[in-house]
Order: C-alpha cells, then structure tokens, then sequence
C-alpha cells in the first residue's frame, strides 16, 4: 500500500511576474518581478469552475478551442465627440531593468536565500514521511495476510490518516512560505517604485519602460544603476517573517490597537523595512 503526498514546493512563486512600463507621476499597482535564478516549473491552472470564463492560456485545457462563437449583439452606443484637450507631453524615456536591480539588490537577494532554504527543507522533511509511508505500505501488505478483515480496515485506515495529516501539514508549510515570499517583494516593490520614482524626476523623464521589451538602447537611457544605488542605500534589508510563521500574523501584531471611540487603522504599516519594485513613476514636488 503505497500513499504519494503529491506535494511539489515551489516557495518563491511570488516572485515572479514583472510590470512591463510605467509613466512617472501616474500611480499603478506594483507588480512582482522575476526571479534572478530559474524559477519552479509551475503546475498547469485549473480550468476554472463551470459557468465561468477561463483566463487567458486556459482555453484549450477548459475545452474551448476553436472559432469563437458569432453573437448578434444590440445596437452599440453612439459616443459623442469631446472637446480638445491639453496636447500630450512629449515623452521623455528612460530604460529600467528589474532583473538586473534585484542581481545586486541586497534586500532581495538575503530574502531569496532564506526563502529558498526554507522551500528545500520542507522538501526534505516531505520525502522523509515519503519513505516513511512507503515503508509502512510494504510492512502492511507483509502481513495483510496474518490480519482480520477489521484488523485490515484499521490498518488501512491510521495509514490513510497519517498520510492526510502529513499532506495537510506539509500544505500549511508551503502556504506560509509562499506568503512571506509575497510579503518580502511587497516590500521591495514598493521601496523600488520610490526609488525609480525619484530616478526619473531628477533626469526630467516622463515614461520608463522596462528593458526586456526594448529590441536595442544606449547606455544614456539606462536608470538601472542609478536606481539600484538609491535602492541598496534606502533598503539594505526586508523584514522576513520568522520560519513558520504568517506575515497574516506578523502584520497583526504590528498593527496598533485603535483608540476606543476610533474604527481600526487599516493594516497598511508592515513592520519595518522594504524594498524595490520594477515599474513606477515619480511623482512631482
């Protein structure tokens, strides 16, 4: 009787997707970007529940390929025409390059080293109860023959629950590390953003644009070093939730307690350092 966990840890998938440009002075929602070393093979999405539309990439595996359906739709609405504006500024670019930002970011690479350690243990400590399922499988079915039907069922049954339990341990060990991946480039995004921020105001820029989507530049575009200077001095470290604890939790703790008469202060402060993000904007003074 062989029971697999089926476990596949992968702890730093929150650092993984990257904002592809951003216009200085224009708040956009940060973005986590890429790791500087090959991330886990991701496990294939789920289709989605019934009824509701796949995401993008999803619509061979939900079973939809194909032209899509032809719809009548109702009359459009007529939009009327709008009063000339103020002219857009002429763009003023420069060029950032967040994988290279987080090569030298101490910030991040300290948080990657400690994340990864964790995700090796814990699959360390899953292929132990591995084996040591497996060896009970082989001792049970050594002596199967020896045991009452109810002997059998009982067997079967502590096997089973050990094997849950272990699933369900090993699951909640992985969510938190996959948890304090997301609160650590949290930090780093934002303390990121500021930094190219003030990058590009200093340089008069008005539109960066990330590096992998540009066929060819010079170095005169380039903010990548100067952003990464500002970062290191402004964010040397980030606060990493202890090993097997939530930053949930972390971010509960730190949280003051609101003055009798007051709603509570949204959990916005993180307790203590942060650091970069990829694409951002400065904003004027």
């Amino acid at each position: 009787m062989a029971i697999a966990l089926g476990l596949i840890v992968s702890p730093l998938a929150a650092f993984g997707q990257q904002t592809q440009w951003f216009v200085p002075g224009q708040v956009r929602p940060a973005a986590a970007p890429p790791p500087p070393h090959p991330a886990p093979r991701p496990a294939p999405m789920p289709a989605g529940p019934p009824g509701v539309l796949p995401l993008p990439g999803q619509a061979e595996q939900a079973g939809l390929s194909g032209p899509p359906p032809q719809f009548q739709l109702p009359p459009a609405p007529e939009i009327p025409p709008m009063p000339k504006g103020q002219a857009t500024p002429a763009a003023i670019v420069g060029i950032l390059s967040v994988p290279d930002v987080l090569r030298v970011s101490t910030a991040y690479q300290a948080a990657y080293k400690e994340l990864n350690a964790r995700g090796q243990k814990l699959n360390e400590d899953a292929q132990k109860e591995q084996g040591a399922l497996r060896e009970l499988g082989q001792a049970f079915a050594a002596e199967r023959a020896k045991l009452s039907p109810e002997q059998i069922r009982s067997k079967e049954k502590q096997i089973q629950d050990r094997a849950t339990e272990a699933q369900r341990r090993f699951g909640e060990r992985n969510r938190i590390i996959q948890e304090a991946g997301q609160y650590v480039m949290l930090q780093i995004n934002r303390t990121m953003e500021q930094a190219a921020q003030q990058v590009a105001l200093s340089r008069g820029i008005n539109l960066v644009l990330n590096r992998a989507q540009i066929l060819g530049t010079t170095a005169d575009f380039d903010l990548t070093p100067a952003v990464v200077e500002v970062l290191n001095k402004a964010l040397p470290s980030v606060v990493v939730p202890p090993d097997g604890v939530s930053p949930l939790a972390v971010a509960s703790a730190a949280a003051p307690a609101a003055p009798a008469g007051h709603p509570p202060a949204s959990p916005a402060g993180h307790p203590t350092p942060a650091a970069a993000s990829n694409a951002t904007k400065p904003q004027k003074h």
